[in-house]
């Protein structure tokens, strides 16, 4: 099993870094080799983010950066012999889990809501318990703007 990194939503590179770390460290404990695409946040706010700058959170500008990071989930899988991929992103309660899986149609994604069955209280309760770091926005600079 691999966990496969794909973050060039991620508004600065020093926050990319940050939680890559972070993943590191939870696969380090889960014995999982961790993949990190390049980060190209240029690359990003072109491809997903231009002319969707004021689309509010959960909107159109985040379905495009769905679609775009399962895509590169989806090749990386796909070159390196995986049947199937997933994402974590469906743990958390802030990300429709339906709009995640409409935003890639692939048969080797699976539509699995990680949120379900208790799974984020368990990923805040591991978390503390590993002394992860838990950031509070999506990591693009549009959705620091919601948080706040």
């Amino acid at each position: 099993m691999t966990l496969f990194y794909a973050n060039s939503n991620i508004d600065t590179r020093e926050e990319f870094e940050k939680r890559l770390a972070e993943a590191k460290k939870l696969a380090a404990v889960d014995g999982v080799d961790v993949v990190a695409a390049g980060y190209d946040h240029a690359d990003w706010l072109e491809k997903v983010a231009s002319g969707y700058e004021d689309a509010p959170e959960k909107g159109e500008r985040c379905m495009r950066c769905y679609r775009y990071n399962l895509a590169k989930t989806e090749e990386y899988a796909a070159t390196h012999g995986y049947d199937a991929f997933a994402t974590s992103l469906t743990v958390s309660p802030h990300k429709p889990s339906k709009a995640i899986f409409a935003a890639n149609e692939s048969p080797g994604f699976l539509k699995e809501d990680f949120k379900k069955k208790d799974g984020f209280k368990m990923s805040v309760r591991r978390a503390a318990e590993l002394g992860l770091y838990r950031q509070s926005y999506c990591g693009c600079e549009f959705s620091k703007r919601s948080a706040k």
